[in-house]
């Protein structure tokens, strides 16, 4: 919308002569001049002007233009009183087409409105998909950024929260969110949006605490979610970047069984780095853990067994409480996996290897995928 002005006497076109018509007639507006108030209120509403002082040129209008014969008496029509006393009906049926009137332009402004804010939500929407896309021309996007915002010759990151259930632009927990942070950080050039049912803020990237910020809201706003952050990254291009590391980070999250509420992608390099050679992760997960899969009961109960020793920090004691196990048991386990893959636990030298290995069977889905 346009900065708001005072309005001028166009928009009240044609009003005075309707009153007068009224008067005359006791009738109430046709439908042609209904639709001619709608459209001026659309007019209105585009040049920019605000409600209230539309309404109040209307009763401006009313007040100039009041009929004589719309005052005291008892009736109207011939024969009715004087032109100065003519009747409460008269009176009446003014103040009904006042109402009419000033309703109709009404409607006619705020659907001027509606459409200026679909219109705006859908502009919104294709920035926001071109952006985390990147499927537009990189100068034209970072023009049309400046509209929501964004200076994208700055680094920007990104954070993705997920939860149990798909996030849309007017779920409950977008708008608390959005509302905790711009109460919080105010306008500092921060975008909040959501796709593909998740939620997503973007923000400059020297301001880490609106990020971190954001996390914990989202967290706190839905049990059961998860947030990544990517790392900050500059250009328009950048907001793709950190947008799909992000991404990365909850794929990878999950699929490593990461219990940690919010990650952050400059925490878990190591792992793009192990997965960056699919088959020769998956080999060492072959040649080191695959002889498990003749222990009783398959590879399955072991491999969890060294899952726990390691995130444990190699403390039994610790591993063999997270297992449900007496540490004589554990120990047990740890003997087996000793003898059938050849490679000690306890052992430092052996431990690195067992241990990538561990974290490469988790990222392929190992024993419960071919790999």
């Amino acid at each position: 919308m346009a900065e708001q002005r005072e309005p001028q006497g166009p928009y009240v076109s044609g009003y005075a002569e309707i009153l007068a018509g009224v008067a005359a007639t006791g009738r109430r507006l046709t439908r042609d001049e209904l639709e001619e108030r709608r459209l001026l209120g659309e007019r209105a509403a585009e040049a920019g002007h605000s409600l209230r002082s539309l309404v109040r040129l209307h009763l401006d209008a009313t007040r100039a233009s009041w009929p004589d014969g719309a005052t005291g008496g008892s009736g109207y029509g011939p024969g009715s009183g004087s032109r100065s006393g003519v009747g409460a009906g008269v009176m009446d049926s003014v103040l009904a087409a006042v109402a009419q009137a000033v309703d109709a332009f009404a409607e006619g402004y705020e659907r001027a409105q509606r459409l200026a804010v679909r219109q705006e939500e859908a502009a919104r929407r294709e920035f926001i998909d071109d952006l985390l896309y990147g499927r537009s021309d990189l100068g034209r996007l970072a023009e049309r950024a400046v509209r929501f915002g964004l200076v994208l010759s700055r680094a920007h990151a990104v954070a993705v929260a997920e939860g149990p259930e798909a996030y849309d632009d007017t779920a409950p927990v977008t708008r608390l969110v959005e509302t905790a942070l711009i109460s919080r950080f105010g306008d500092r050039s921060i975008l909040i949006t959501t796709k593909n049912g998740q939620l997503i803020c973007i923000a400059p990237g020297d301001q880490d605490e609106v990020l971190a910020f954001f996390a914990k809201q989202a967290y706190a706003a839905a049990e059961g979610s998860r947030v990544a952050i990517g790392r900050p990254r500059s250009g328009a291009g950048g907001v793709v970047h950190s947008y799909e590391e992000a991404l990365s980070t909850l794929e990878l999250a999950e699929r490593l069984e990461l219990d940690e509420p919010v990650l952050r992608a400059a925490d878990l390099l190591v792992y793009p780095v192990l997965t960056r050679d699919r088959q020769a992760m998956a080999d060492l997960v072959l040649s080191v853990l695959g002889p498990l899969r003749g222990a009783r009961g398959g590879a399955g109960p072991l491999l969890r067994t060294l899952e726990a020793y390691f995130d444990a920090g190699c403390t039994s004691a610790e591993a063999a409480r997270r297992l449900a196990l007496s540490v004589r048991a554990l120990t047990y386990r740890l003997d087996r996996i000793h003898q059938l893959t050849g490679a000690n636990p306890a052992d430092p030298v052996h431990r690195y290897t067992l241990q990538t290995a561990v974290i490469g069977a988790r990222l392929l889905g190992w024993p419960a995928q071919e790999i």
